[in-house]
């Protein structure tokens, strides 16, 4: 049997930290890192695959001050048998070297046959739950240059607009679940960083990962990309195509930023979750959608709308007339008397 390797992690952690210094991690992250408080615990969400495994190395070298208080999650999704639980003791020796607390979460409804995105859920699932347990509001994930170039490619293929081809965002900040709790982040400082780079400072750097082999299997869109469409797009274009789906992505986070801001200024929706037509009308169709999104957003009831629907009820808006439109079995959109307001089914009695 070959004997296994010792690492010493925190020398290939330093070693890493200088082939990717903090100026080659996305600017707004290092900023946003630097102005947090001391005590904020923060997690890595490793997977023991290089991008994961480099994110990890790259915190623990760059802000030494947050050692004692980053910790990591890992989630065995137990579809490719030995080598999943393979990954899962990789990640725990690594982080026993470097002294990160790990805590990992085994998939209990595994099956081969399911889909990427319901795999994806688990995992987060996972992550959040874990995380509100101990009180932790910062997770960093190891996306890098590549994954924005195939995340855009995906989008485009269902027809996102502008907010979904801004994704993945360097940091995304999501609304506190309940009344004054803070915000959730999710970071990814390696959105400047190629994949290849990547690779090439944990090779110089002695640091070992694990390959994921279903990457290598064209079952999703992701892969079927990744493998084959990238590379090729990658050459026909002549040019550094990676970094220009980058620069796409921040220049649409920008749009995206200025259009959620606008709706802020109209106050388009009311303290009572209405939204008021009459401030809409005149604005540019991308603010009335934004603003029909967030009305629908606050309908817990309301059922979920096709893209003909949603169209149709924005068109609704945009003419501001009386309308009732379905929004399921659950009720209505109805303008009247210049707001939108949801309204609840009938229930038919029944006899006894």
């Amino acid at each position: 049997m070959k004997a296994r390797r010792t690492i010493d992690w925190p020398q290939a952690a330093a070693r890493a930290a200088r082939l990717i210094p903090r100026d080659r991690l996305h600017p707004a992250v290092v900023g946003w890192a630097d102005a947090r408080p001391r005590a904020e615990g923060w997690a890595v969400a490793l997977s023991g695959g290089a991008d994961s495994v480099g994110l990890l190395l790259l915190l623990w070298a760059h802000w030494p001050e947050r050692r004692a208080r980053l910790g990591a999650f890992h989630f065995d999704h137990r579809l490719r048998g030995a080598e999943s639980a393979a990954d899962a003791r990789f990640c725990a020796r690594l982080c026993e070297a470097l002294g990160v607390t790990l805590v990992t979460g085994r998939w209990k409804a595994a099956r081969a046959s399911r889909s990427e995105a319901t795999a994806r859920s688990a995992r987060f699932a996972f992550i959040e739950r874990e995380m509100a347990r101990r009180r932790m509001r910062v997770l960093w994930l190891g996306h890098q240059q590549d994954d924005v170039a195939e995340t855009m490619l995906m989008r485009l293929a269902r027809g996102s607009g502008g907010g979904g081809l801004a994704a993945p965002r360097a940091i995304h900040a999501f609304a506190a679940g309940r009344a004054g709790a803070a915000p959730r982040f999710h970071v990814r400082p390696l959105l400047s960083v190629k994949k290849s780079e990547i690779a090439r400072a944990l090779r110089l750097a002695g640091a070992p990962w694990r390959e994921d082999s279903s990457n290598a299997k064209d079952a999703h869109f992701r892969n079927r990309l990744r493998l084959d469409v990238i590379p090729r797009w990658v050459r026909a274009a002549q040019r550094d195509a990676l970094s220009g789906a980058a620069l796409s992505r921040e220049l649409l986070e920008e749009d995206d930023r200025a259009l959620e801001a606008w709706v802020d200024a109209l106050g388009a929706v009311g303290a009572d979750g209405s939204l008021s037509v009459s401030r809409l009308a005149g604005r540019p169709r991308a603010v009335a959608r934004r603003a029909l999104h967030r009305w629908l957003l606050l309908q817990p009831r309301a059922g979920e709308l096709s893209r003909q629907g949603f169209d149709a009820l924005l068109r609704a808006v945009e003419r501001g007339a009386p309308v009732r439109h379905s929004l399921g079995t659950e009720g209505f959109a109805a303008i009247r008397a210049g707001r939108l307001r949801f309204e609840p089914a009938r229930r038919r009695r029944t006899p006894h």
